[in-house]
């Protein structure tokens, strides 16, 4: 095994599409980061989960959850400084008016609800023109390769059983941000846009798009293990305004164009155990 860095940041994100909390330390199992993406909102008329890609006014709410509680319930802070709990009455009203469509904040169901988890598809071509439109891309630029995506993708808005659209876990790199800092520095990239559960801060000597080259590998950390499995293509949400955060489209036409569109990897948990910030990062 070969260091790789340190953590230096944790995150969870209560609530789809949220802004989330920064954490000292966490547990992590196969479904991620204990109490991370336990609530979403789902669209009354459409009978569809919802995230940021649609619903970008999500991104300038904050969620946080009450950890002292067994049950998952969130604090949601609005933009506004109003804030209430994922067991008020009143917050699916809030939320509806947010998003401007009629919604519901849900809690995480089994994955033997399956109709909870499915996309809203009224014919086989809309449902996939309105993911390309999420991806903002300019004339020429390309799109990720939605020829390859599963039939579970196709069906599903997340994999069921989850609030997860690819995988539970998700890493960025400081030598990435760094590395992308210097070829666009004008632009805000703030780790906050780009929604990782860890930042590791590599070791002085990597530079460029360091955790691309993990696809493959496994990380160990402390007593866990963690499987590197996929690039994570961006899409427009990166360029909203968010919580604490203005917009900013310069940077995704950075990513598209000098990062294979990829910022951070996904990540699959192989052994579970507890993370804290400033764990060592071993790749194998």
């Amino acid at each position: 095994m070969m260091k790789a860095g340190t953590i230096k940041e944790i995150w969870r994100y209560p609530v789809k599409g949220m802004a989330g909390e920064q954490l000292e330390q966490c547990a992590i199992a196969a479904s991620g980061v204990e109490g991370d993406r336990v609530w979403a909102l789902r669209d009354i008329a459409r009978q569809e989960i919802q995230s940021c890609k649609f619903r970008p006014e999500l991104l300038t709410c904050m969620a946080r959850s009450r950890c002292e509680r067994s049950d998952h319930h969130v604090d949601i802070f609005f933009p506004d400084g109003t804030s209430l709990g994922s067991d008020d009455a009143g917050i699916h009203r809030l939320l509806s008016d947010l998003v401007g469509h009629g919604s519901t904040l849900e809690p995480l169901q089994p994955i033997a609800n399956w109709d909870f988890f499915r996309r809203y598809k009224p014919d086989e071509h809309s449902w996939l023109a309105e993911l390309k439109d999420t991806f903002t891309r300019e004339p020429g630029e390309p799109f990720p390769d939605f020829s390859q995506l599963p039939q579970q993708a196709k069906d599903f808005v997340t994999v069921p059983g989850s609030f997860f659209l690819v995988s539970p876990f998700h890493i960025v790199t400081t030598a990435t941000l760094k590395h992308l800092k210097n070829l666009l520095p004008r632009a805000d990239w703030d780790v906050r846009r780009f929604r990782p559960n860890i930042v590791i801060d590599t070791v002085d000597s990597d530079e460029g798009l360091v955790e691309q080259g993990w696809i493959g590998k496994k990380l160990t950390i402390a007593d866990s293990l963690i499987e590197c499995t996929d690039t994570a293509p961006r899409c427009g949400a990166v360029t909203r305004r968010q919580n604490g955060l203005c917009v900013d489209n310069s940077m995704l036409r950075t990513i598209v164009r000098s990062a294979d569109q990829n910022l951070g990897i996904y990540g699959n948990i192989r052994l579970q155990g507890t993370l804290n910030v400033g764990d060592s990062v071993y790749v194998s």
